[in-house]
């Protein structure tokens, strides 16, 4: 499965489009199918890196690129996939720790 096909690609804000949103919308779901990790995408730079949710051991706002979720292969030789029924939601109903 392509991670990024060019129709959502082409629906992804730019980076730091969404900053003075108060409750940014997530567009893309991202999941490892071995594991707890999951990457939500609210802005993207149009080549590699996204800004968004990442729930892992812990739950944080940051910075992480296409090229390394296209590469992860898990133990049982897995990649990270991309939810095919996700739709677009607001950060604040995904978080897991509210601030």
């Amino acid at each position: 499965m392509k991670l990024l096909p060019a129709d959502i690609r082409a629906l992804l804000p730019a980076l730091y489009a969404q900053s003075e949103c108060s409750d940014a919308i997530v567009y893309v779901k991202f999941f490892n199918p071995n594991s707890d990790w999951t990457w939500y995408v609210t802005e993207f730079d149009g080549e590699d890196l996204f800004f968004g949710l990442v729930q892992g051991f812990e739950e944080e706002l940051g910075y992480f690129s296409l090229s390394e979720l296209q590469e992860y292969r898990g133990a049982l030789g897995i990649g990270i996939e991309r939810d095919l029924h996700f739709k677009p939601t607001p950060l604040s109903q995904l978080r897991r720790c509210q601030n």
